[in-house]
């Protein structure tokens, strides 16, 4: 599919898949809104925005139950299983989701970026005047390069970003695939001078360099912030260096520090900084499943995280839309208890 020059487009119902180069190439659009749709195992890139001339996008730009997954492989036929993924070392691309320069408010909820040979989420160019991006109850895993990356004034809650990137490494369905590229980070956030941007509930993990990026695009005066609150933070040992674990959070270009941490849980990374701020837990924060290729974020019943977070800002539902409580969690999940199951006899 391509687009350009377009407004006032509705997509919905869509399974885009199984094509040797881009699912989606589009540019220049006008208040777009894409539901439910796929865009799966396309073999260059799922969504590439960079197109001939100006790319800039504009108005809202509303994605809702988007999943974007294995792009950067083929498919095979008639079983849709990837294949012969390969990436920018191999001549590939590998994005599921691309652009060129751009602009709009960009919302993005209820939607996944999984496996894609790259970076999975990378509007890292939506740096025009004005524009923004707002991530809601997504969940970014196993891409190769960073899971999500932003610009600009940018919200990010109750989502899970899970960067296993190497999780092509050795695969039957890998030909040739650049194992945490660009470091691999869960989370980049690039800012421009004055942004200011929120990280609240979500839950993060990561082999990559580093579980959030920070890096100020142009002359930064020191207003800009990035406030984390309510988020769990697991690192492990990084893939490509695994003599140490993954950092917490990597800041670069900044005239002072712009970032805001605290009710967080924080383990397993690199140097051992918690606590940053002073309600911090500093603890295995009691997941499921911590382990990198079979996370699972939701929350033990003695997880120390139950209660942990801070009411202000706090979203009022969590990942699966669950209402959260006057005491908030911290992470993508909020921890409830199961209605108690009653077995009675069986009579015959």
């Amino acid at each position: 599919m391509e687009a350009a020059n377009s407004a006032n487009v509705s997509l919905s119902r869509l399974n885009i898949h199984g094509l040797a180069a881009a699912g989606v190439r589009a540019g220049r659009l006008t208040d777009w809104t894409v539901e439910d749709v796929q865009i799966v195992g396309n073999g260059w890139v799922g969504w590439d925005g960079d197109i001939d001339g100006d790319d800039s996008n504009s108005g809202d730009l509303i994605f809702r139950r988007w999943t974007v997954a294995w792009n950067g492989c083929g498919e095979t036929y008639p079983g849709g299983q990837p294949t012969g993924c390969w990436a920018q070392t191999a001549g590939g691309y590998g994005d599921g989701v691309g652009t060129g320069e751009s602009g709009g408010n960009w919302l993005i909820e209820g939607s996944a970026f999984l496996y894609n040979t790259s970076d999975g989420l990378d509007p890292l160019y939506t740096r025009r005047s004005g524009s923004s991006i707002t991530i809601r109850r997504t969940i970014a895993q196993g891409n190769a390069g960073n899971q999500i990356k932003t610009n600009g004034s940018a919200q990010i809650e109750n989502s899970i970003i899970v960067d296993n990137c190497g999780y092509f490494d050795g695969q039957p369905f890998t030909y040739n695939v650049d194992n945490c590229r660009a470091a691999g980070n869960a989370l980049a956030l690039n800012l421009q001078p004055g942004d200011q941007a929120a990280v609240t509930n979500n839950t993060l993990a990561g082999e990559g360099d580093c579980l959030v990026e920070v890096i100020c695009e142009g002359n930064c005066n020191g207003s800009e912030s990035v406030a984390l609150r309510n988020n769990i933070f697991q690192g492990t040992t990084d893939f490509l260096q695994p003599f140490e674990n993954t950092c917490f959070i990597y800041q670069e270009n900044f005239p002072a520090d712009p970032l805001d941490v605290d009710y967080s849980a924080i383990d397993g990374v690199k140097n051992d900084p918690c606590p940053v701020g002073s309600s911090d837990i500093c603890q295995p924060p009691g997941l499921i499943n911590p382990t990198i290729d079979a996370f699972d974020a939701h929350l033990l019943n003695d997880s120390p995280a139950i209660d942990g977070g801070t009411a202000v800002s706090t979203p009022s539902d969590d990942f699966d839309g669950r209402t959260r409580d006057s005491q908030p969690d911290i992470g993508a999940y909020e921890w409830w208890q199961p209605s108690a199951w009653i077995y009675l006899p069986l009579v015959m």
